[in-house]
């Protein structure tokens, strides 16, 4: 097993240990090898009383911050799964205990958020003591839009998001800037992009009298654009939202949606708020694959009532029915994430062809069993996590 990567790049100065994700070329996409990297590192400094805290940022093509992790390797599962690699269900065990390890991290874990915050990026960062966003960020939970459900904790921190946010986050994938995601609760301060190379510089070369010290100048450094972003709700977050979001199915989202549509054309003010919203939504909807919108809106749901271990065990049953959808007699080329990977990331076509096709066609029978662990409970890859 090859632990060490260049893709992560991690020092001790001072009491802070400074983790950098270098794979810019891939927007710090995990690898296998960066995922047994940070974990290593993380398990070796939770227990040096020498580190204080954890810092971690990623880099683009210019040097530090401006990307911080676009998700999984993507390319990674399409080829692994088309080859019958069995690194694919290590990488995803090994991924969600580092999920659960750094939400359950003994030091302050500090996340600097900037740029493209996706999928697997959204994991190794929800988990922290202090998220920071910047007005570069992009953050999301993309995966129904490649036959995927969000992962890495998303059943449970999309969940715990107010109202119907999560449910809608979750379905969409629609992409908050950084004030928007200190607003729905998934980051906690906002900090100008210009300011992170100080702050950073800041955490190992200030005298800290203990890392709580450290946590608090932060949120007091950035607690002025924190406070202005907070006063300017969402540009999308239309009034609807929690009453479309909120309903018991799928179908019911897209029937109210079709309504308000139609609604609006009546009284012709379709390019109004309301029909605008209603349309772009349908829209998104529409081009998402209506299983997985299916199974991730069962997923939300069932997150609300489940500790962080049990919805992380949840989601690896999820993941390996995923890529062996067994009951619906489909593996390798014809699963959704294969097909979805492929129309966005490897042809490129963008015409994945989902099974089924319409979000009204898909039964209980086709959800369910996603459900159904795979493993006794005594053999579950994430049996140990508590």
């Amino acid at each position: 097993m090859n632990r060490y990567t260049e893709d992560v790049q991690h020092s001790c100065v001072g009491h802070v240990g400074l983790i950098t994700l270098n794979r810019p070329k891939a927007l710090n996409a995990l690898s296998l090898a960066m995922v047994r990297e940070l974990t290593h590192v993380l398990q070796t400094w939770q227990n040096d009383p020498q580190v204080w805290a954890v810092a971690i940022r990623g880099s683009n093509k210019e040097g530090p911050f401006g990307a911080f992790c676009a998700g999984g390797d993507i390319r990674y599962f399409h080829q692994a799964a088309l080859s019958g690699d069995a690194s694919l269900e290590d990488f995803f065990t090994e991924e969600y205990n580092l999920n659960h390890l750094i939400h359950n991290y003994p030091k302050p874990y500090i996340a600097f958020m900037d740029g493209i915050v996706m999928g697997g990026g959204m994991g190794i960062s929800q988990g922290g003591a202090l998220r920071i966003v910047t007005e570069r960020t992009q953050m999301a939970m993309p995966e129904t839009h490649i036959g995927l459900f969000p992962d890495v904790g998303g059943g449970y921190f999309l969940s715990r998001c107010a109202d119907a946010m999560g449910e809608y986050l979750a379905l969409t994938g629609q992409v908050l800037r950084g004030g928007e995601a200190v607003t729905v609760g998934l980051a906690d301060v906002r900090a100008p992009s210009a300011e992170l190379p100080a702050l950073w510089q800041a955490l190992s070369e200030k005298s800290w009298p203990d890392a709580n010290a450290m946590v608090a100048w932060l949120r007091t450094q950035t607690q002025a654009t924190t406070q202005a972003a907070l006063t300017q709700p969402p540009a999308w977050q239309a009034p609807a939202l929690n009453a479309v979001f909120s309903l018991h199915t799928v179908r019911d989202m897209v029937q109210a949606l079709q309504a308000q549509i139609q609604e609006a054309q009546a009284k012709a003010k379709g390019d109004e708020e309301g029909g605008t919203w209603a349309s772009q939504t349908l829209e998104a909807l529409r081009h998402r694959s209506p299983l997985m919108l299916h199974v991730t809106l069962e997923l939300v749901r069932r997150g609300r009532s489940l500790t962080l271990a049990e919805d992380l065990r949840l989601e690896r049953d999820l993941v390996r029915h995923c890529f062996n959808t067994d009951h619906l007699a489909r593996r390798g080329v014809s699963s959704e994430t294969v097909e979805g990977i492929r129309a966005l990331a490897v042809d490129k076509d963008r015409q994945p062809k989902w099974q089924p096709s319409r979000i009204e066609d898909v039964t209980p029978e086709m959800v369910l069993p996603f459900f159904e662990s795979p493993w006794p409970s005594s053999a579950h890859p994430l049996r140990h996590l508590s």
